[in-house]
């Protein structure tokens, strides 16, 4: 396995449409152990093939203090959403930011797992709420792009200058 770099917000290819995967072979399944393993050492609960530069369909999300509930979604797809709730929500892309972002309560979602296979579940909580951010990336949409304009403006600044400090 190995650790996988991620794009920080605002790189332009985090806008990137992802494309559906064809085929869930060895490829595939490496790539879904080497996102999980990045997921995990950056503390996240969710990570999307685009924010590691690859523009394929896959998630991976471990929701679980422990790590035990790592699930791989190749191809997801959001199938039915019901009620609205709020979230305060951070994005390994957009590291240290963190604000509220309107969501469906519940959704239902198919898709294949690690091994191709069909599946399909309905949840709601922080599962549901981490299922639609990581889907969002693979539209090309970044969570603070829900936020108001001048809050956009005001994170790119403060991840830009960020960024200038550590180079």
């Amino acid at each position: 396995m190995a650790l996988l770099n991620i794009l920080h917000y605002p790189d332009e290819r985090l806008h990137t449409v992802a494309k559906p995967i064809a085929t869930v072979d060895d490829r595939i399944r490496t790539l879904v152990d080497d996102m999980a393993e990045t997921m995990y050492e950056a503390h996240g609960i969710g990570l999307a093939a685009t924010q590691v530069n690859v523009h394929e369909r896959l998630v991976v999300i471990d929701v679980t203090e422990d790590q035990s509930g790592l699930t791989a979604f190749i191809n997801p797809e959001i199938v039915e959403r019901r009620g609205d709730t709020v979230y305060e929500e951070g994005c390994l892309s957009v590291p240290g930011i963190y604000d509220k972002v309107h969501r469906s309560e519940w959704v239902k979602v198919r898709a294949l797992d690690r091994n191709g296979e069909p599946f399909e579940i309905e949840t709601d909580g922080l599962l549901a709420i981490c299922i639609q951010h990581e889907i969002d990336h693979l539209n090309g949409k970044v969570f603070v792009e829900y936020l108001s304009p001048m809050k956009q403006e005001r994170i790119k600044t403060k991840l830009k200058k960020r960024e200038k400090r550590t180079l």
